[in-house]
């Protein structure tokens, strides 16, 4: 399908002005497609020029423009061309539209535990042409009107109000004028619960089967949305510029949320049916956040083309973090992001496909490709470095008069810097030339000369840049030394060296934490004195400096400068004595999924592992229940237990070993995790599996079995999990990543070693068959992580020589193959076997 340039997009952009969408959708017209009926009335600055419009019908049956019937068949790559247009333009399209299974267009969903159907518009950057013809290009807003036939019992929502106006006919209310990819619709018996806030209706969604998970946090969700409603209003000097506001959570969504005006789509990730530790709730809340921040940072302000669209989410997911630490009951979003999704940015910020925070963006596929970690966790960083650098004042008052500037258009991230400018009293220009338009990251390394008498005769901070991408920033960072106490220097960082004065002639201090706080986005290394220290001193940190120490241990190991096996009995210490959930999740999923199972010694790992398991034991038999640390603790342990005997006690109630209760005691998720660990260790049978599913039929029972089955060591699952993976279009999308995610096993290098030849052979055919969203996906789980060797990079690098894969998998193959090379340096360096 042809990608939208911006060349075309600027031509269209100058030419057209739009009026108004009048869409009417008839959804009862089977399973496979909807019919879709869409009225433009828009202008033309030129009389006589020819434009385009975007519709990807599974059928088109007519297109008119100003009474004139132009040829359907015409229709080419996703276009109709518009020729002869007048000064003012109606053009009415009709057409069958396709319901998806892969969030491209609308998507239909059918409820395992009931039967029920439900559908909603995922339109993301580039899907509204599957559901209504449009000029699908940022910059073309108009107000939306849409009308709906739906099945008798179902409701619809959308941006507006819907109203219902007969049997099975709703109709939204006319919008503000918005882009075509901020438009969504909802469709189906979905169970809902309303309130108001500040004179704003509000409404939480969920499918039927699923109300009761909604039912007991309804009241927790609503505070957190009228806590950071009032607290954006309370930044931002304008009141919610909507007239009220839906979140839905709906089913197999590829993305975590999409944040239209009025109603936003969130992933049922967030709906917990069994206990959860309140970290995850703390998350749920900073989606929440992010997607109340995105009403007024891409709602009432749009990107003008797609190479801005990395602000609205970079800021969102800043503004989440600060704001719900700031007025909901969750303290720790910004340890949470420290040592999770900075770490995330981290790993993608080093790859080939490594690209600045600001895109460069030709067309829309790229945008597709590059909107990552690095636009919304590094871009994030960036802006928490901004905000240290002009403070809190400025950063509110820019963004004050970038509102009141812009309310209701479009402008550019030139617009933005310029407000924050004028409200720093300084041209930020080349700051975010330095932080935004170029990639990868430094590294600060402090520097200590410590004399005889224990004194400190000279200290620096040394920051340095990688070779490819040879670029020094400007760093505000604090500087923390420990002692018996904790004293901090603010520093200024720029160039190779900047000398820390302050130091010379103090005492030496036992630890030196640069960055402490988190206030940088940085790499951070430690002196020899600090490291040696770090074991002992470690509790002792804030739990933000703690988050950070983990985050830079981790790229350490990476790196090869951090050995993994010390970074595993770090962690058997840390888990005795560390009190925040968060930081004991992240980093003992940190620790199995990327230290244990990747990068240490695979003759060392059954031992290392071991130790784990016994130190969560130990804690575990100190812990009560009813602490929050209690389920994290659990969790750990079953990825870190290689006792088939131990697991299945827990499962059929014969356990003897602290960990989680046993047999009737557990509930749906823990027993879940417990299998598939079990069907990885090759101690779960098809029948149990089987038996699970039918005794849990919900979307979350139907991908933890189609897990289990891939895990399974047996050859004959093995096989059926790889065909229906690599051949079957049909399975959906979560059906897909399951088996996908199953696959591998770090205990089944040997048994799976003959699937990875099959991975580089049949990927590019098997690619074909998925949208790129899919296929990003797909890709990370599929690729053999494991199979840490020469011959698999051997093998990569073939694949990567053809010229007819496409721009997708290339990319992310590319990326994969990197992280695997990494792998094989630092277990090479460390003494194994990698032929």
């Amino acid at each position: 399908m042809h990608s939208l340039t911006r060349a075309e997009a600027t031509e269209r952009g100058a030419l057209l002005r739009l009026r108004s969408y009048r869409i009417d959708l008839d959804l009862t017209t089977g399973s496979e497609a909807f019919r879709s009926t869409t009225r433009i009335v828009f202008d033309a600055s030129e009389v006589g020029r020819a434009t385009f419009i975007e519709v990807r019908p599974s059928v088109l049956h007519s297109v008119t423009l100003n009474g004139r019937a132009l040829d359907a068949s015409a229709l080419r790559d996703g276009r109709i061309a518009l020729s002869g247009l007048a000064a003012r333009n109606e053009l009415v399209v009709i057409a069958d539209m396709a319901y998806s299974r892969e969030c491209e267009g609308l998507h239909r969903y059918v409820d395992p535990a009931d039967g029920r159907v439900y559908l909603y518009a995922f339109v993301y950057i580039d899907n509204a042409p599957r559901i209504f013809a449009c000029f699908d290009q940022p910059d073309l807003k108009a107000p939306f009107t849409f009308t709906l036939t739906v099945p008798d019992g179902w409701q619809v929502l959308g941006n507006a109000a819907a109203t219902r106006v007969g049997a099975g006919r709703w109709e939204l209310a006319g919008t503000a004028p918005l882009s075509t990819y901020l438009t969504t619709l909802v469709a189906g018996p979905y169970e809902s619960f309303h309130t108001s806030h500040d004179g704003i209706p509000l409404g939480l969604h969920c499918r039927a089967s699923l109300a009761d998970a909604l039912a007991g946090d309804v009241d927790e969700i609503f505070e957190i949305t009228g806590q950071c409603l009032d607290e954006y209003h309370r930044l931002f000097g304008v009141r919610y510029p909507f007239g009220k506001f839906d979140q839905v959570f709906v089913p197999e969504f590829s993305v975590l949320s999409l944040d239209h005006p009025g109603c936003v789509l969130l992933r049922e990730l967030y709906l917990f049916r069994t206990a959860v530790p309140r970290s995850e709730r703390e998350t749920r809340a900073v989606v929440i956040a992010h997607g109340l921040s995105l009403m007024w940072l891409a709602g009432l302000v749009t990107n003008r083309w797609w190479d801005d669209l990395w602000l609205g989410q970079a800021f969102a997911d800043y503004m989440a973090h600060r704001v719900t630490s700031d007025v909901t009951s969750f303290p720790g979003p910004l340890t949470t992001f420290a040592v999770r999704r900075k770490a995330q940015a981290y790993v993608a910020d080093q790859r080939p496909s490594t690209h600045p925070v600001s895109l460069t963006a030709p067309d829309v596929q790229t945008v597709l490709l590059e909107l990552d970690r690095i636009s919304y966790f590094k871009g994030s960083s960036v802006l928490r470095q901004l905000s240290a650098r002009i403070g809190t004042p400025a950063l509110r008052s820019g963004l004050r008069a970038y509102f009141t500037s812009h309310a209701y258009g479009t402008a550019t991230f030139a617009d933005f810097l310029a407000a924050l400018s004028e409200a720093a009293g300084a041209d930020m220009t080349g700051w975010a030339d330095r932080w935004l338009r170029e990639c990868d990251i430094n590294t600060l390394t402090p520097e200590i000369t410590v004399a005889d008498d224990g004194v400190v005769s000279a200290a620096a901070v040394c920051q340095t840049a990688p070779a490819a991408h040879p670029v020094l920033r400007p760093h505000t960072i604090d500087v923390g030394m420990y002692d018996e106490d904790r004293t901090l220097l603010r520093v200024a960082v720029d160039g190779p060296r900047t000398e820390l004065p302050q130091l010379v002639g103090r005492p030496a201090p036992r630890f030196v934490l640069l960055n402490d706080g988190d206030l940088t986005y940085a790499k951070i290394r430690f002196d020899a004195r600090s490291l040696a220290a770090l074991p002992d001193l470690l509790p002792e940190l804030s739990a933000v400096n703690r988050a950070m120490v983990w985050c830079a241990l981790l790229l350490a190991v990476q790196d090869g400068a951090y050995p993994a096996a010390d970074h595993l009995e770090l962690v058997t210490g840390m888990i005795a004595v560390e009190p925040e959930p968060a930081i004991v999740t992240e980093v003992l999923e940190q620790a199995r999924n990327d230290v244990a199972d990747r990068f240490l010694d695979p003759a060392l790992r059954p031992a290392a592992m071991a130790r784990v398991a016994d130190a969560i034991r130990r804690r575990l038999s100190g812990v009560a229940p009813s602490d929050e640390i209690w389920l994290c603790l659990c969790r750990g342990l079953v990825e870190f237990s290689a006792d088939v005997a131990e697991l299945r006690g827990w499962l059929d109630g014969t356990a003897r070993t602290s960990g989680p209760p046993a047999g009737p005691m557990l509930d749906a998720d823990l027993a879940w995790r417990i299998r598939y660990r079990l069907a990885g260790l090759g101690g779960l049978t098809e029948d149990e599996i089987a038996a699970a599913h039918r005794a849990d039929p919900s979307t979350q029972g139907e991908q933890f079995a189609a897990k289990c089955r891939a895990a399974r060591p047996d050859p004959a699952a093995k096989s059926a999990a790889w065909d229906a993976i690599v051949g079957d279009a049909e399975l959906s999308s979560y059906r897909l990543w399951a088996l996908a995610e199953g696959f591998w096993q770090p205990e089944q290098v040997d048994a799976t070693a003959g699937y990875v030849p099959r991975f580089f052979a049949e990927m590019p055919a098997a690619a074909k068959l998925r949208g790129d969203l899919v296929l990003d996906v797909l890709v990370r789980f599929l690729y053999p992580r494991y199979a840490a060797c020469q011959q698999t990079l051997r093998m990569a690098d073939d694949l990567l020589a053809r010229t007819d894969i496409g721009l997708p998998l290339r990319r992310r193959v590319t990326d994969f193959t990197d992280d695997l090379r990494r792998v094989v340096a630092v277990r090479q360096a460390g003494g194994a076997p990698c032929g």
